[in-house]
């Protein structure tokens, strides 16, 4: 048996409820893993609710998966007969959502394909800050950005787990960073390397006249008329999460705009990558990597962390600590 974070149907944090449960049973090409840590993503509150409406693919009246948590690491407890690259006592981490989700619980049952090992110089917290945001603001800036040194870069959003991972990664390419977010982020965003912030509150960046070559969009809270009249010439804007009516100007229009101007509008679609979640892991381990993460919970705290995330109060990453913490 193990305690498993659990809802049945879409709504608020109330329907969360942490119960004991049976281990499920292991398949051939999975590993079981005993999960000492798991951070929090905008998923976890946006497939709690229910909302956008797109959240609600995998199922329409009631939720596919019962356990929320994609981002683990843990310790490896048994392994399938047709696992290959991971043994038992293995320190691993992923991003569990392409395969089951599952990650608010004790143990866990996952594809080998999903994890990396962890490295002994990384805490199990930092390990399970790093998948999805990490690789979401890599594939951002590298593949559908194209950043280039000394481009000016824009990050919309910047003060959660997306956002400074990719405010570190564009410096690491030489870029020009501007951040925006919420006055109480902003002296975070400075520590780890804006090079220029701006509260959302009290400025509006699409009418400084200032200009960029590439915009992250993490919150999508504007209109694409907006985020062009702000590109250069040859720039590119590149949506990561925000409203849907935005979604649907950007499928509508992107399209239009792409073909008769110099300006590129594009959504990055999630792709959880194991290749880019080890250069990710490298890039930690040569110190030009640093998970910023804001708060630490227990197991039995998950609503209590979700509704920090998604009432957008945080600093980086929210980790949930399984072991070693007040279940």
């Amino acid at each position: 048996m193990m305690k498993a974070m659990v809802y049945n149907k879409y709504g608020t944090t109330n329907v969360l409820n942490l119960k004991e449960i049976e281990i499920p049973a292991l398949k051939q090409n999975e590993v079981l893993v005993k999960i000492h840590a798991v951070s929090v993503n905008s998923w976890d509150w946006d497939l709690l609710r229910g909302r956008p409406f797109l959240s609600r693919l995998g199922g329409l009246f009631k939720p596919k998966y019962k356990i929320l948590g994609a981002d683990i690491a843990g310790r490896v407890e048994a392994i399938g007969r047709d696992v290959s690259h991971i043994s038992v006592g293995d320190e691993v981490f992923g991003d569990l959502s392409w395969c089951g989700w599952g990650g608010f619980a004790e143990y866990v049952n996952v594809h080998e394909q999903a994890l990396s090992l962890k490295p002994p110089s990384m805490t199990f917290e930092e390990a399970a800050a790093i998948p999805q945001a990490g690789v979401l603001a890599l594939q951002g800036l590298r593949d559908r950005g194209q950043i280039q040194k000394a481009k000016k870069v824009l990050i919309n959003g910047a003060g959660g787990g997306v956002g400074t991972f990719a405010l570190q990664i564009a410096k690491m390419y030489g870029a020009e960073v501007t951040c925006v977010d919420s006055e109480k982020k902003l002296d975070t965003l400075k520590s780890i390397g804006a090079d220029h912030v701006i509260d959302y509150n009290e400025e509006d960046f699409t009418k400084k006249g200032q200009y960029y070559d590439m915009i992250l969009d993490v919150v999508g809270n504007r209109s694409i008329f907006d985020y062009k009249r702000v590109l250069n010439p040859n720039g590119t804007y590149v949506m990561i999460g925000g409203s849907m009516s935005l979604i649907l100007q950007l499928l509508l229009l992107g399209p239009m705009i792409n073909k008769n101007e110099s300006k590129k509008m594009a959504i990055l679609a999630h792709k959880p990558n194991k290749d880019d979640q080890d250069l990710l892991k490298e890039l930690f381990m040569t110190g030009k990597l640093v998970p910023v993460i804001d708060r630490r919970y227990s197991l039995s705290q998950v609503p209590e962390a979700i509704r920090y995330l998604g009432e957008g109060h945080a600093k980086g990453k929210l980790v949930v600590c399984v072991v070693n913490s007040e279940n």
